[in-house]
């Protein structure tokens, strides 16, 4: 968990905006460290938190938590934490002989299946009725029961195993619609686009699932490299969007960071040092 970001988006473990659907993007850099910081960020604040890992295993999740100080295992354990690890899933399905998964989560796979109606029906038995939804307002540490939050690292993977945008949007929606507006908890979305190293179609695919998750999103944070190139001291900047109703309520700024070991400090653009 970073306390500079925090300070930025005025959150705490303690009191934060619920119904949130954060959006987090990354080009040409490596967003990831957000992905940690949100996932300690919840489970501190007693969340119950469904995480979708398809690009990573619960063993690296799980490292770099405990470095920011938050066991997943014991969050496992007491059932704070759902975690699907999408990585080991679905080599039971692709190889011959695999261990094939007892629900339909990753049915995608199939090529009659259309839809990520499976991986939607994970998502509500895990954060269902009695997952922790609050009631409406900023959540306090008085509160008797926190919102549920879902985490998806990272939803743009799942252009490349074929699903379409269409598909992947509407998943998208549905979650935001249960887990947001019915639950008043959180959704927080990992997308990389990497233009360069994508076909024309999938690069397609990737903008138009960019474009549809930021305009359902409350909050964007884009990382990415400096403009002035690499510089040791400094690893790339976010551009942090927060997104309301009317333009008016629209506010943009952009930060520098380092990543560090157990965190991340962020600057204000031209106050650090290293970059002028």
């Amino acid at each position: 968990m970073f306390t500079d970001l925090n300070s930025i988006l005025n959150a705490s473990p303690d009191n934060f905006k619920q119904g949130e659907f954060v959006l987090i993007l990354d080009r040409k850099a490596d967003a990831s460290f957000l992905v940690h910081h949100f996932l300690s960020f919840y489970l501190r604040a007693g969340c119950k938190v469904c995480f979708l890992g398809l690009v990573q295993s619960f063993s690296h999740y799980s490292a770099v938590s405990q470095r920011l100080g938050v066991s997943l295992t014991q969050a496992k354990e007491k059932g704070q934490l759902v975690f699907l690890e999408g990585l080991k899933d679905c080599l039971g399905i692709l190889l011959p002989g695999g261990t094939k998964p007892e629900c339909p989560t990753l049915d995608f796979f199939s090529p009659q299946c259309l839809d990520l109606r499976g991986l939607f029906e994970f998502v509500l038995s895990s954060l269902g009725p009695g997952g922790g939804a609050a009631g409406q307002g900023d959540c306090g540490p008085d509160s008797p029961a926190r919102p549920p939050v879902l985490i998806v690292d990272d939803l743009s993977v799942l252009l490349s195993l074929g699903v379409s945008a269409g598909a992947v949007l509407d998943f998208a929606h549905y979650c935001k619609a249960h887990v947001c507006h019915e639950l008043k908890g959180s959704a927080v979305v990992l997308v990389r686009c990497e233009e360069e190293e994508e076909e024309e179609g999938e690069e397609e695919g990737c903008e138009m699932l960019l474009k549809g998750l930021t305009h359902q999103s409350t909050l964007a944070l884009q990382v990415q490299g400096l403009p002035t190139g690499y510089c040791r001291d400094i690893h790339g900047q976010v551009d942090i969007w927060w997104r309301g109703q009317s333009q008016q309520q629209n506010q943009r700024k952009v930060f520098q960071y380092k990543v560090q070991d157990k965190g991340a400090s962020f600057f204000a653009r031209g106050t650090s040092s290293a970059v002028l």
